[in-house]
């Protein structure tokens, strides 16, 4: 099995979304990860999700889906006694990935250059809404707030309703992967003599995903536009509506659009001035939807899918949620992962992979989304504390 951050301890010191991703992905490349959450309540995502009883239980579904693989510690890391607990863990861990405003590992003493003097080779990941300085440093940040800060929102929907929000927490996930990555390459690092600060600011880590479009302002001054589901630079090339549906086509080059357009028995389309040339088809994009649908609107979108994608034309359904998980493209790759129980409950629960095949084996961990604090005694006895010690720590509410 491919597991190339064997040997590596994480301290994920995250909540909800971010950084609790990023260390999903660590997690799955062999990393050791150490969840450390608050006494009581842990991560906020333990209480969110389409589940009621799991939230209950403190096993939201939201928890689950980014958490499978991590041991849970509880600290209070405003008790002392925790605090000194932390501080063992530091000096035996690789890296260490926090979510918090900028400044609140500072005030409890436990900030970057506190833990570089205890471990200096430490790499610290720090994931905030908009970085560790700057005018908005010090703001809440929400993936909402952040998708709307960016742009994201702006060129999202269609000239009637936007701006409009991404329909997944598309902000939070990509700063997730940004750290993950980030992290991993300063682990890479063979020169590394020392550990590193690494400031991930989810608002650029969603601009530089942006590149296409905020370029288009860059280089050529042109502000981007919500256009709804057609591509900006290519006609045909966007959803059309079928007998039973709406099929995505993408005929983006020369001989896809004649392709298309031969299957369709719309042959005369090649000879129009309108549609004959790719700049033409895009100012003339309405009209050229017009006719293709007159024809795709005879059959299902089904029968279109297969007879197109034989005669070289990208496309493809739109689906459901449901409906992509249960295609056999997706099922029968190895994505989903089943876990027979969950916590303190009997029950199989089903969560999604990262998405990443290695030597034909798909990244997998061997164990579930932990309970809170699941771990916290064994955790304090493989850092030397004996069992007196550790019923004080649970006495004085520290762990």
């Amino acid at each position: 099995m491919f597991k190339p951050l064997d040997e590596i301890r994480v301290l994920d010191l995250t909540n909800v979304l971010a950084g609790p991703f990023c260390c999903h992905q660590l997690a799955h490349m062999g990393a050791e990860v150490i969840k450390i959450e608050v006494p009581g309540s842990g991560d906020l995502a333990r209480q969110l999700g389409a589940d009621p009883t799991l939230n209950e239980h403190l096993m939201g579904v939201s928890f689950m889906a980014q958490n499978a693989g991590k041991r849970s510690i509880t600290l209070d890391l405003k008790h002392p006694n925790a605090a000194e607990v932390f501080r063992r863990l530091v000096r035996s861990a690789d890296v260490l990935v926090e979510n918090f405003r900028p400044g609140v590992m500072q005030r409890l003493g436990l900030g970057h250059e506190e833990l570089q003097t205890i471990n200096p080779r430490l790499i610290y990941c720090a994931i905030s809404g908009f970085g560790q300085e700057g005018p908005l440093s010090h703001c809440p940040a929400y993936d909402q707030i952040i998708q709307g800060i960016s742009g994201v929102m702006s060129v999202t929907g269609s000239p009637e309703n936007s701006p409009c929000r991404v329909g997944y927490p598309v902000s939070d996930t990509v700063g997730g992967l940004t750290a993950a990555f980030a992290i991993a390459a300063a682990l890479a690092d063979r020169t590394r003599k020392n550990g590193c600060f690494i400031d991930i600011s989810m608002l650029e880590a969603t601009l530089a995903t942006m590149g296409w479009a905020v370029s288009n302002y860059l280089v050529a001054g042109r502000e981007p536009q919500p256009v709804g589901n057609d591509n900006t630079t290519a006609s045909p090339s966007g959803t059309f509506r079928t007998a039973d549906g709406v099929l995505n086509i993408a005929a983006n080059k020369q001989e896809q659009f004649v392709a298309l357009c031969r299957m369709l028995g719309l042959e005369a389309l090649l000879r129009d001035p309108r549609f004959a040339q790719r700049q033409a088809r895009l100012e003339h994009r309405a009209e050229l939807t017009e006719h293709l649908e007159q024809v795709l609107m005879s059959r299902p979108t089904d029968q279109w899918w297969q007879l197109l994608t034989e005669a070289g034309v990208p496309c493809g359904p739109v689906l459901r949620v449901a409906e992509v998980l249960a295609h056999p493209q997706v099922r029968d790759r190895g994505i989903i992962a089943r876990f027979d129980a969950v916590g303190d409950m009997d029950r199989p629960v089903d969560i999604l992979r990262p998405g990443i095949k290695v030597d034909h084996q798909a990244l997998s961990v061997d164990t579930p989304p932990p309970a809170l604090g699941e771990h916290t005694d064994q955790i304090l006895a493989e850092l030397g504390y004996s069992d007196a010690q550790i019923r004080s720590l649970h006495e004085e509410h520290a762990v």
